[in-house]
């Protein structure tokens, strides 16, 4: 019987070591690849949304530890979310910076705790080198290329002599806002049917997109022939004042917008816009394998763009996929 016992203690013992061992396994085997540390515009638009979703999802796909702080608009709350970040030592920062300028100070402290920075969806201004390691994101530039383009296209099946166009910007001084007018504007200029009206600040908000096309609309009037807007959320907000006033959007005013979110993909199944350039939110996996590769010492691209498409009344809209953002 003592032998007995002897030997059921002997195997308890081997037995708790192996359950031991195996929770040391799996603690191990849960342990992030890296801490990713990061600093969100907001949750202002669909886009967003989906940009956060999508990081949120990739950051478990490749079993990153993620910390993520939303700044609701404000610049000086990504300045403090970078220093957190700087301060609990994450391995990798990136960030989305709601405007281009007023960020030397901050990335310095980064480069210094020789934290790497990426930059997502939106590009910075300064004049110092090596702040950053390079810029995950649309080309911003282009979709004002492709959104120009369908408008003299567009202008062409018409047979439009002139066209009058009002601009629904995003907000100042933001790395979409400049680039897309760029890209819009240069497409534009040498022909001499196109003419803007004005440009308005809608800052990218819904509330802000009906506000300014109330306005345009009590200055212009039936004299708007198409409406270029930033984003999805703006165009969508401008839609029913134009109803109100009485034109038809889409048939009275041609209406093109960006970012191609499922709303404004339903508008234009309707009829009621003309056509959507698409800047997709879905940066996630690149973003994560970016990371990792900076953990890792290795060399990466400065930029990093997405393809991306044009969905118009040129085309059979029915055959457009579900946008999941």
């Amino acid at each position: 019987m003592k032998k007995t016992g002897l030997i059921l203690s002997i195997c308890a013992l081997f037995f708790a070591l192996f359950l031991q061992g195996c929770g040391k396994v799996k603690e191990e085997k849960n342990e992030p690849r890296l801490l990713l540390g990061v600093s969100q515009i907001g949750s202002e638009s669909a886009w967003r949304i989906g940009n956060t979703k999508d990081i949120e999802e990739e950051a478990l796909n490749y079993g990153v530890g993620l910390m993520l702080e939303n700044a609701n608009q404000k610049q000086e709350n990504q300045i403090a979310a970078i220093r957190r970040f700087i301060a609990y030592k994450v391995d990798v920062i990136a960030f989305s910076p709601i405007v281009e300028e007023g960020w030397d100070n901050v990335l310095k402290e980064a480069k210094d705790a020789g934290i790497p920075v990426i930059l997502v969806d939106r590009d910075i201004n300064t004049s110092k080198e090596d702040l950053t390691t390079c810029l995950i994101g649309a080309d911003f530039y282009n979709e004002g290329v492709m959104a120009a383009e369908y408008l003299k296209r567009k202008a062409d099946s018409l047979q439009m002599d002139h066209v009058n166009i009002v601009e629904i910007t995003g907000t100042e001084n933001s790395t979409p806002m400049r680039q897309r007018q760029a890209g819009f504007f240069d497409t534009i200029k040498d022909d001499k049917r196109m003419t803007i009206l004005e440009s308005i600040d809608g800052d990218f908000l819904t509330s802000r997109g009906a506000e300014c096309m109330r306005y345009l609309l009590d200055t212009y009037g039936s004299e708007i022939d198409a409406v270029y807007s930033h984003n999805d959320e703006m165009t969508i907000g401008a839609l029913p004042e134009i109803e109100e006033a009485g034109f038809a959007p889409g048939k009275d005013m041609i209406i093109i917008s960006i970012d191609a979110g499922q709303e404004a993909i339903d508008v234009l199944k309707e009829g009621k816009i003309n056509c959507v350039v698409e800047c997709t939110p879905k940066l996630g996996k690149a973003l994560m394998e970016t990371a990792l590769k900076l953990k890792n010492g290795e060399e990466v691209d400065k930029v990093i763009h997405p393809e991306e498409l044009c969905f118009s009344d040129e085309m059979d809209t029915s055959t457009i996929a579900p946008r999941g953002y």
